[in-house]
């Protein structure tokens, strides 16, 4: 591998690596299934396209979307919660052709969403002078422009940043200038992007009411910062157990999930949900809303298959809001944000690249508040 640590040090237009034929380590997921499908090994280095960068990755993030492409659970054949799913494929070999985001999943692939990283390579038709920037991968594309809601993903349609090297468009790379660690980085984009754009198409103002469900996972609690920094009141549903640190995050209210909190909120008490949960408490959720209301989500982790009482949908007039496309927008706001201290970024733990398994099976077990990062061999020095 080539040694890279001097080129922070220099000035960016005079390293533009060759790395053809040179290999790196990535985590290659070989199919629908269970842990044994995650593999641990060496690979080529991409080679960078026409318009393209090559990155190397200082920290990539964990989310629900890897842990549901392996497992195929975007299929509509599967009805069942994430964490459900993930025990249920543990000892089976799963072959569903529809369970990625737009089509079948290109296996084997390098997953891997989020990704913070150092430009080190681009191609002729690129700017040079971009190389040894640090960036943000906007990992939501929209391929045939904003007018189209046709979008491609990072990780789930290509490879993406479970591994030491990445390449992407160089339109969708971000730099980004702040103090933060490059794991404190790899929190913000597959979480932060899809929060900001649930609340940038609820249009969130400083007059309305926000409940967030899950709201101390990624997203939900990027959705409580967000909410927060538009001046909105929020209500936040947590467990007992993470309910001070939501607190601590700006909700204004948090709830015990546990707890009976739809009688303690009330009929038509709150103008816009969050809700990537879904499952059984969907058809309840509903009645919370205010005439006119707002309800958004972009997940369904707690079970994609709910009932709706199309009453409460309307006779309130209500919008449902579905969210994947990221609006032209939500990037760069974050790293507005980001730049200009807005936001804080929520990271859990960190692992290393290849205890991916450990990283995903604590992951699922809910118990941690934010992100969890993973470190590609080369960059543990840097998180």
């Amino acid at each position: 591998m080539p040694d890279l640590s001097y080129i922070t040090q220099c000035k960016p237009d005079r390293f533009n690596l060759s790395f053809t034929g040179q290999s790196m380590k990535a985590v290659v997921t070989t199919g629908n299934g269970g842990y044994d499908r995650l593999d641990f090994r060496e690979v080529p280095v991409p080679e960078i396209l026409p318009g393209e960068v090559l990155i190397q990755v200082l920290a990539a993030g964990i989310n629900n979307t890897e842990i549901n492409t392996r497992l195929g659970w975007y299929s509509d054949s599967v009805t069942s919660a994430t964490s459900d799913s993930a025990m249920e494929s543990e000892d089976k070999t799963i072959e569903v052709a529809d369970g990625g985001w737009n089509e079948s999943t290109p296996f084997p692939l390098i997953q891997g969403t989020d990704c913070c990283g150092r430009i080190v390579a681009v191609a002729a038709d690129v700017d040079a002078s971009r190389v040894g920037s640090r960036v943000l991968i906007r990992s939501c594309m929209r391929t045939n422009g904003f007018d189209s809601l046709h979008n491609i993903w990072m990780a789930s349609d290509f490879d993406g940043a479970f591994a030491q090297y990445v390449r992407v468009p160089a339109s969708e790379v971000f730099d980004v200038d702040c103090d933060w660690s490059d794991a404190e980085l790899a929190t913000i984009p597959c979480a932060y992007g899809t929060a900001e754009n649930m609340v940038h198409r609820a249009k969130v103002n400083n007059s309305d009411h926000v409940l967030v469900t899950g709201a101390s996972g990624g997203v939900g609690s990027a959705v409580v910062q967000l909410a927060k920094r538009r001046g909105a009141k929020v209500t936040a549903v947590v467990s007992k157990n993470k309910m001070q640190a939501i607190s601590d995050l700006g909700a204004d209210q948090v709830v015990n999930r546990n707890d009976d909190w739809m009688s303690q909120l009330g009929k038509e008490s709150t103008d816009v949900i969050f809700d990537n949960v879904a499952g059984e408490v969907f058809a309840s959720l509903l009645k919370l809303l205010r005439r006119g209301g707002r309800y958004a989500s972009s997940g369904a982790i707690a079970g994609p298959i709910v009932s709706m009482d199309m009453r409460q949908f309307y006779l309130k007039d209500l919008n449902l809001i579905g969210c994947t496309a990221w609006d032209e927008p939500v990037f760069p706001n974050l790293i507005s944000y980001i730049e200009n201290n807005e936001i804080k970024p929520l990271l859990a733990a960190s692992f290393p690249m290849q205890e991916i398994v450990r990283a995903q099976q604590q992951f699922l077990e809910k118990q941690h508040v934010g992100n969890f990062i993973l470190i590609p061999p080369e960059s543990e020095g840097s998180a």
